[in-house]
């Protein structure tokens, strides 16, 4: 069996971690819409963003274990590691869903991360300075793109109208983690290696709330809960999610192409 490895607990390791699991974790997600998309546009589009996702994943993992001087790689970060040692948000790693929660999802998430790396590029790390100025060109794309969908299903038919609504009220608690700060977000901004969470919450509100209301969409009440993925605390799903994205590497060690 192959052997798990874990990382430090130093702030500035879990930070970039977490953004690096969750770029990675929704890349699979929007990975499992390849041949199943509704249109075959949409299909290649999905997948698109899905590299552009994993392509920040990597350079955020590689860096992390840069970090953490442990002798690891963005590899073995990405399939050696546990399920409770993976720091993504639960937003991403809840099910594929349909169509519509798909785009909405990738809209609360693209909003998020183009808000974080257009902070990011100011970061006293300079390697995560280097990554937010590429990565920020992708996310307002991605966000572009799924906020022309959010506004087409949920001012469309009657159909994809009540499913718009549906992933809404099923997606909006799991926003809350975007903003809860905690050591690691206040060390962060103290050391000036990048925002607190709570900081985007405002901006990240402001630009939903105006993609929702051309959609006819009302934003939910607030609840108390707020989900804990970025503490190692992780939905049923998580599993399963792991078990398939590792599957090869735990297999077949060491293997390599």
């Amino acid at each position: 069996m192959t052997q798990s490895i874990s990382v430090g607990t130093a702030p500035e390791v879990q930070y970039v971690l977490r953004l690096g699991d969750s770029c990675l974790i929704l890349a699979q997600r929007l990975g499992e819409w390849a041949g199943h998309a509704p249109i075959l546009e949409e299909d290649i589009a999905l997948a698109n963003m899905a590299l552009d996702l994993l392509g920040q994943a990597r350079a955020l993992l590689a860096h992390a274990a840069r970090l953490d001087g442990r002798g690891h790689d963005e590899d073995q970060l990405a399939f050696l590691r546990d399920e409770r040692d993976f720091l993504n948000m639960t937003l991403v790693e809840l099910p594929r869903g349909d169509f519509g929660f798909t785009v909405l999802r990738n809209l609360a998430v693209a909003t998020w991360l183009k808000l974080m790396w257009e902070r990011l590029a100011e970061s006293s790390d300079a390697e995560l300075a280097a990554i937010a100025g590429k990565a920020v060109k992708e996310a307002r794309y991605h966000q572009e793109h799924a906020a022309d969908w959010v506004v087409r299903l949920g001012d469309g038919t009657e159909e994809s109208t009540r499913r718009m609504h549906a992933a809404l009220e099923m997606l909006w608690p799991y926003t809350s983690e975007l903003f809860a700060a905690d050591a690691v977000d206040e060390a962060a901004a103290r050391s000036g290696l990048g925002p607190s969470g709570a900081e985007l919450r405002e901006a990240w509100l402001l630009d939903m709330t105006s993609v929702l209301r051309e959609a006819g969409l009302a934003i939910p009440a607030d609840t108390p809960f707020v989900s804990e993925g970025k503490r190692g605390r992780h939905t049923e799903h998580m599993g399963y999610l792991l078990a398939e994205m590792q599957y090869l590497q735990r297999a077949y060690p060491g293997g390599v192409w």
